[in-house]
């Protein structure tokens, strides 16, 4: 049995995105359950002339999941436990920061789908070896958060221990070489020189190569590359943590906190605004984890791996134990619309084909009535106000339109194009080697998740309160 506590008795340990949605659980659970950690710091960037001291107090410590979990340690407990360290993870000052850390977990990265590809190459791979080079420096072992998707376009089981190292989505068995990420990286670059700071030209460029291979977009295409840069070392000990979809927490801090628009979210408030009719593959698995599985599971990793029996990757998923399609997913989120506000009806999954030529009835169908509206109300005739002001609805609902169709154009490789099920072996072994005070501490239990009551009393709630960005009425969507 591995004793955790012992384990991180006395280590040293720099965070990167401490800041950031799971940076927060990390930081909140590590010190919470293992106050025996000499001390964490939390490497922040300073933003908007915000230094990263400023930030840390406001947008850290005084975040819902923090809050009163600091003023129950005090100010003496969090001055002696986290200090905080200002830089840039990609930055190559980066590599001589003082300290002698005994681990680094990388939390940090760009999650953007599709930015300049410049950024994401920043973030999530000049930040991983610029991290690699510290580590290796100080002599620490490097935990790296990454994605489940580097798996890019898949059908079925994505098992773990695929060879990270000429990895691509496309790879038509072990003898096919064809792709060596020193070689992609050094042509990307390139290309991105000679585009200088035109961003469209960027993120066409980051579209354009995760497509040639096989990645869903920039984001996946480039923490892949993260992976195999790290893969390529053999002068230190590292891990690959990589989560699913991050979501709502079901315990910890608290039931049903989230931050940001998590991928979630739009899904949430366009089904609660009475959108019934998706782009979607009923028996697909929305590989969905909540956030402080995905902290537990990070930690438990980050143990194994300062005690030196660690896996080379470990995969937090859910599908593969405790699976909850689209179908049934598509039919709770209607049956909470109509519940709570009145909206909705029968749910239609639509294959891609049918989804596409539903959009482009319903736009021309839009079109149509305000040229009719707009036509009469130009002629003076009674009820031309009426008319005047019902087109500019119809303008409105066209606008809302193809904003959704902009938004679920990116989630169409999750729902629709591809069945992502992630094997979670080593995470599950690696739990059931942990000390039963340990497995209390750090529960890795997606199988006891009940999703109906999760998605209505975590998920739905937690978008509500924590994320929505505009009132459900808003989103309404019906055409």
């Amino acid at each position: 049995m591995l004793d955790v506590r012992s384990t991180f008795q006395g280590k040293r340990i720099l965070l990167t995105g401490g800041a950031g949605f799971l940076g927060k659980v990390l930081l909140g659970m590590l010190l919470e359950r293992y106050p025996e950690v000499a001390r964490v710091s939390l490497l922040i960037r300073p933003r908007r002339g915000t230094s990263a001291r400023e930030r840390f107090e406001q947008d850290v410590l005084q975040s819902p999941a923090l809050k009163e979990l600091a003023a129950k340690w005090g100010p003496g407990f969090v001055a002696e436990k986290i200090d905080v360290v200002e830089g840039d993870a990609a930055s190559p000052e980066i590599v001589e920061l003082p300290g002698d850390f005994d681990l680094i977990v990388n939390s940090a990265g760009l999650v953007e789908f599709f930015p300049p590809v410049s950024q994401s190459l920043s973030a999530n791979v000049d930040a991983t070896e610029r991290l690699a080079d510290l580590a290796a420096r100080q002599g620490a072992k490097l935990l790296h958060v990454s994605t489940c998707y580097v798996a890019g376009r898949a059908d079925g089981l994505v098992e773990e221990d695929e060879p990270l190292l000429g990895f691509y989505p496309l790879r038509e068995g072990p003898a096919d070489d064809g792709f060596d990420h020193q070689r992609e990286l050094a042509d990307l670059h390139s290309k991105v020189q000679s585009l200088a700071n035109d961003a469209e030209a960027l993120t066409e460029l980051g579209r354009a190569r995760a497509r040639r291979w096989g990645w869903v977009n920039a984001y996946t295409y480039s923490k892949s590359l993260g992976e195999q840069v790290l893969a390529a070392r053999d002068d230190l000990d590292w891990t690959i943590v990589r989560p699913a979809i991050v979501e709502s927490a079901r315990r910890f801090p608290f039931p049903g906190w989230v931050e940001g628009g998590r991928t979630a979210a739009p899904l949430v408030l366009m089904a609660l605004g009475g959108m019934t009719t998706w782009p979607a593959r009923e028996d697909l698995a929305l590989e969905i984890v909540p956030v402080d599985l995905i902290a537990a599971g990070t930690w438990i990793a980050a143990a194994h791996l300062l005690a030196g029996t660690a896996d080379e990757v470990y995969q937090l998923g859910s599908a593969d134990v405790n699976p909850f399609e689209m179908g049934p997913l598509l039919e709770l989120l209607a049956s909470e619309a109509k519940r709570r506000n009145g909206l909705g009806g029968d749910v239609r999954a639509l294959n891609e084909a049918e989804y596409r030529a539903w959009m482009q009835g319903a736009r021309k169908q839009g079109e149509r009535w305000e040229k009719r509206l707009n036509a009469y109300a130009r002629r003076g005739l009674p009820g031309a106000k009426t008319a005047s002001a019902r087109a500019a609805d119809l303008r409105r609902l066209g606008l809302q339109s193809t904003f959704r169709e902009e938004v679920l154009e990116q989630y169409l490789p999750f729902v629709l194009e591809n069945r992502f099920v992630f094997e979670a072996y080593n995470v599950r072994r690696a739990f059931a080697a942990l000390s039963d005070a340990d497995q209390e501490r750090l529960p890795w239990d997606p199988e006891t998740i009940d999703w109906p009551n999760y998605w209505r009393e975590q998920q739905i709630e937690g978008v509500l309160k924590w994320v929505q960005p505009e009132t459900v009425k808003e989103w309404s969507f019906q055409l």
